[in-house]
């Protein structure tokens, strides 16, 4: 009976002592269970949240593309000194922006080969080539890489294509017309670096014809052809039409200058557009143009004898024994300083007018410029009108220093160049593109006889003054018809000079021939 009583008793306690582990197990569990949940939970809203925010940074980073330049970065700000020059800033930045540009599509064909070329010269010389050779790639069918600038000539300019121009808006702009690459296929590559190419110089002032029948089957034959001069190489006249049409594409559209170079443009400006109208004066007196040309022109004995040095020290200027007083007297040197302040008088330019010095150092310096200066004191250059931080990167870089000068003259009311140099000719010719913009184009031969007469005595001021203006009244930029000389193409008139087959239609332009 004791037994039983205490067995039951055990098994009692061992059933209630089962029963509370069960109780403690489940909740136990309850609690694991809605832990887990809230931790699910938590975890649901954390990766919801990270997906939304992930997604509206994407979103607000497109936006931020489109509308950036005209709502963010252009904002000015509240604390800034000078409002006027924040409101001038947004105005700048709203001017300039441009909406989302659309690609054109690519142009399918097959591809007969690569084209390599290397650019001889300074920036417009260099300019007017990579016109010319886009233009044959695209003719030829062939695969262009992009051009390599010149970096041996007199300024040893080390800037590299994407220096200066927008490489990759110079590639996608174009790719309806021609396939443009930034470097060989790999294997090909290895090939040109092995020296496994044909290289050559093409004739000066080709046909395009010439281009299809000498210089594509050595592409076909060597898969790789390298161009080592293009300077002038295909000519002005007697071009397709779609050919002439190219080339002014890529002039007008596809060589666009980097942001940096623009930017810095627009500033320039700016700065000159605050003080009213200006004037651009390409002064071609540096010394690398008196000494290759011989002219000396108010030069002392010490310049002459050095200009002559420097002259012979460069074997590519083959022209060595010079005679200054007749190369000027047929109209075939630069102004100098002094004659540019008579003539701008003599046309009647405005004393107070703002003059931008589009060149480099003037070769005499202030001894030379002082009679201009007197004239019109309102002379600036790039130099005065920026701080010297803001050239720093331009230093030694002459190609991107003339392509500031180039951004310049192209917006000036008028644009006066003292000799016919590839900057002159290259602005000349876009200016007329932007609605024939008034360049002055001075008629030197005439001008210097004007001159001597006047500096003699045997000609009053107001028959000087009368005689310039008069025979420069059809010399302002104005229509006209691109003169054909044949047999003689670098007497005649450039090309970019005056590209007139894209200002009007071609049947109202017909080129005008003279015959000797």
């Amino acid at each position: 009976m004791c037994r039983s009583g205490r067995s039951e008793k055990k098994g009692v306690v061992i059933a209630m002592g089962l029963k509370a582990l069960s109780g403690s197990r489940v909740e136990k569990l309850k609690s694991s269970m809605m832990t887990s949940r809230s931790r699910m939970k938590l975890w649901m809203i954390r990766a919801t949240t990270s997906v939304l925010l992930w997604t509206c940074i994407v979103q607000l980073t497109a936006l931020g593309e489109m509308w950036g330049p005209r709502v963010f970065k252009g904002w000015p700000s509240c604390f800034s000194q000078d409002s006027s020059a924040a409101v001038a800033a947004l105005d700048d930045k709203l001017a300039w922006s441009a909406p989302p540009r659309v690609l054109p599509p690519k142009r399918v064909y097959k591809n007969n080969g690569y084209l390599m070329v290397s650019c001889n010269g300074g920036l417009n010389q260099m300019r007017a080539a990579i016109c010319d050779m886009v233009a044959i790639a695209r003719y030829l069918n062939v695969t262009l890489i992009v051009p390599e600038l010149d970096k041996t000539s007199f300024w040893a300019d080390p800037s590299e294509f994407e220096d200066i121009f927008d490489v990759d808006h110079f590639i996608t702009s174009l790719r309806d017309e021609v396939r443009i690459l930034k470097e060989l296929p790999p294997r090909l590559k290895k090939r040109v670096e092995q020296g496994v190419f044909y290289s050559m110089p093409p004739i000066s002032w080709s046909d395009i014809s010439y281009y299809r029948n000498q210089i594509l089957p050595l592409i076909q034959k060597y898969k790789v052809l390298h161009l080592n001069r293009t300077d002038a190489r295909l000519a002005n006249n007697g071009q397709p039409l779609e050919i002439q049409k190219l080339r002014c594409r890529v002039n007008f559209s596809a060589l666009r200058f980097t942001s940096q170079i623009e930017e810095l443009g627009r500033r320039v400006i700016r700065l000159l557009r605050q003080n009213g109208p200006f004037l651009v004066l390409h002064l071609r007196y540096e010394m690398d143009m008196l000494a290759f040309s011989g002219c000396t022109q108010g030069c002392n004995k010490d310049e002459v004898e050095e200009l002559t040095r420097m002259r012979y020290a460069y074997p590519w200027w083959k022209e060595k024994i010079i005679n200054s007083d007749l190369k000027r007297k047929d109209g075939l040197c630069p102004l100098t300083p002094e004659e540019t302040a008579l003539i701008l008088r003599a046309l009647d330019i405005d004393r107070n007018i703002q003059i931008y010095i589009a060149a480099g150092e003037i070769y005499g310096g202030e001894r030379r410029m002082a009679s201009l200066a007197a004239a019109y004191p309102r002379l600036v250059r790039k130099e005065t009108l920026l701080e010297s931080s803001d050239l720093r990167f331009f230093q030694n870089h002459s190609s991107q220093m003339a392509a500031l000068d180039y951004l310049v003259s192209l917006e000036s009311d008028i644009f006066v160049p003292t000799y016919d140099g590839n900057m002159a000719k290259v602005v000349e010719g876009h200016r007329r593109f932007l609605g024939f913009k008034k360049t002055i184009l001075l008629d030197r031969r005439l001008l210097v006889d004007l001159i001597d007469q006047y500096s003699k005595g045997s000609l009053s001021w107001d028959d000087l003054s009368s005689a310039v203006k008069e025979s420069h009244r059809d010399r302002m930029g104005n229509p006209s018809n691109r003169i054909v000389i044949p047999d003689r193409p670098k007497e005649e008139d450039y090309f970019y000079a005056n590209p007139q087959e894209c200002l009007q239609p071609s049947s109202s332009y017909e080129p005008l021939s003279i015959s000797f």
